[in-house]
């Protein structure tokens, strides 16, 4: 039953209908994060969120948890989406280091190269469990990186 659910959602899943549930999602609603863009082949994905008053911390910044939240799925569900029910795919680790407060709007962009993808197909030849670590940074609206994370992703190609 779940293989065949599996591969329906692989088969009508697209970008739109992808950031419509996202953006559904009551964590994500509220924390106020938003997905503004998933490119059609899955390689690019930027997300959002405002400074609201119901997502800052203690002295008025960008509560720490919500830029972790932010940050959560996208690598695996990049890779999920590129890879196909073929592979078995899921987050195993994250780190985020601050590097200043976040005030007003900030942005992450995620972006999976071809290069990326070659080495990972490569790797996980025959079964081979590959651990890649990707990194996204979350910027602010005058360009500055508010925090680093760091995502260990888990990837095995079904045998």
């Amino acid at each position: 039953m779940f293989d065949s659910t599996r591969r329906l959602l692989y088969s009508i899943m697209n970008p739109k209908l992808l950031i419509f549930i996202l953006n559904s999602y009551p964590p994500y609603i509220g924390a106020g994060i938003r997905v503004q863009h998933i490119s059609k082949d899955y390689r690019e994905v930027i997300v959002s969120m405002k400074l609201r008053w119901y997502n800052r911390n203690y002295v008025g910044t960008h509560f720490g948890g919500s830029l972790s939240a932010m940050t959560d799925p996208f690598f695996m569900l990049m890779l999920i989406n590129i890879l196909g029910s073929e592979y078995i795919v899921w987050d195993q680790a994250a780190s985020i280091k601050f590097i200043r407060p976040g005030h007003g709007r900030v942005v992450a962009r995620f972006h999976l190269s071809q290069a990326q993808l070659d080495e990972l197909y490569a790797r996980t030849q025959g079964g081979a469990v590959y651990r890649p670590e990707f990194s996204v940074d979350i910027i602010d609206e005058e360009g500055e990186v508010v925090a680093q994370v760091k995502k260990q992703e888990y990837i095995r190609k079904k045998v």
